[in-house]
């Protein structure tokens, strides 16, 4: 008799979650989602996640407002999102940034702001290889121009990025190392004012995704050297890859939703069918493609296992690179 009591009461419990957790899936969202962007305006987070804001809004019925908290790197943006409630009503557009700062922190003997397990994914909306830019008025009309002067006048060219080991900032450090060259790294609060600085001549270069620059190249203001990627890029088919040039390094740059890792598995589900609508989206598509960049979507568990993978890569390099200024 107890053991059937205790069985009926273990069916109830379990009814009784699942059914909270059908109505959470129905009633979610009931209000405005708040969608941090870890960096200024401009930059690729921002640029992707200012159209799959717009559509997601558009599946889920509910406004979902950017806003740009940029500073460390995105360090306190996506903190900021790893501390809190996970209710479904704060999400992170985040770069891969977010799987290096943690190990960064390590390497300057800080406590981390946060970890990746306090974040879960959600989807995987872009992955670009970032690309080497200069002024079109400087003096390097090719990657080999560039890198010789490098060579020839150590500390002479300097680079801005969007923070201490941020996107910017390791694939530099990659072609420093293999070039064994130095250079200045100026580091800004995200990619907008690095590019702003660049083309203003306060620097030299960036190393950042293509749509940050895109429009600046077309117009003329800006010049790409070559790219941290496999072949030829679709909205830059002239620019070499690093491998084409000989020099074996590569990097990309992808953009993704987190939530708190504590989010209710129904409300992660329907974040999920929304980001799915997004990257399906002929709005959202046709703002990603007008920016240079395009959709490499990868659903929560393919994502979630890539994040892994790169976090992993990441760490290795990240100790490689060591401390820097």
């Amino acid at each position: 008799m107890e053991r059937r009591q205790l069985i009926r009461a273990g069916l109830s419990a379990a009814m009784a979650v699942a059914c909270s957790f059908s109505a959470f899936a129905q009633t979610y969202p009931t209000k405005p989602i708040t969608m941090v962007v870890p960096f200024p305006p401009g930059g690729v987070a921002d640029t992707v996640g200012r159209p799959v804001a717009e559509a997601m809004s558009r599946y889920l019925k509910q406004p979902i407002v950017v806003e740009n908290k940029g500073g460390a790197g995105g360090g306190i943006g996506m903190a900021q999102v790893a501390k809190s409630k996970g209710d479904g009503y704060t999400v992170l557009m985040s770069l891969s940034s977010l799987v290096v700062l943690p190990e960064a922190d390590k390497i300057l003997q800080r406590a981390p702001m946060y970890q990746v397990n306090q974040l879960k994914p959600i989807a995987r909306f872009t992955a670009d290889p970032t690309v080497l830019v200069v002024r079109s008025d400087s003096p390097w009309k090719t990657y080999a121009e560039f890198i010789a002067d490098a060579k020839a006048n150590p500390g002479k060219i300097s680079f801005g990025s969007s923070g201490n080991y941020g996107t910017m900032h390791v694939p530099m450090e990659q072609l420093k190392a293999v070039t064994s060259t130095f250079m200045l790294h100026v580091p800004y609060t995200g990619a907008a004012p690095a590019v702003l600085s660049l083309l203003s001549g306060q620097i030299d270069a960036v190393s950042t995704g293509p749509a940050s620059v895109k429009q600046q190249i077309a117009s003329g203001r800006l010049r790409a050297l070559a790219h941290w990627g496999e072949g030829r890029l679709a909205s830059m088919p002239e620019v070499p890859s690093f491998k084409e040039l000989g020099v074996p390094i590569q990097y990309s740059q992808w953009s993704g939703m987190f939530v708190p890792a504590d989010t209710p598995a129904a409300v992660v589900d329907s974040l999920r069918q929304a980001a799915k609508f997004a990257a399906q989206d002929a709005r959202a598509i046709g703002a990603l493609t007008a920016s240079g960049t395009s959709f490499m979507y990868q659903d929560a568990v393919d994502f979630e296992r890539f994040v892994q993978a790169d976090a992993k890569e990441m760490s290795a390099l990240v100790t490689r690179i060591g401390k820097v200024d």
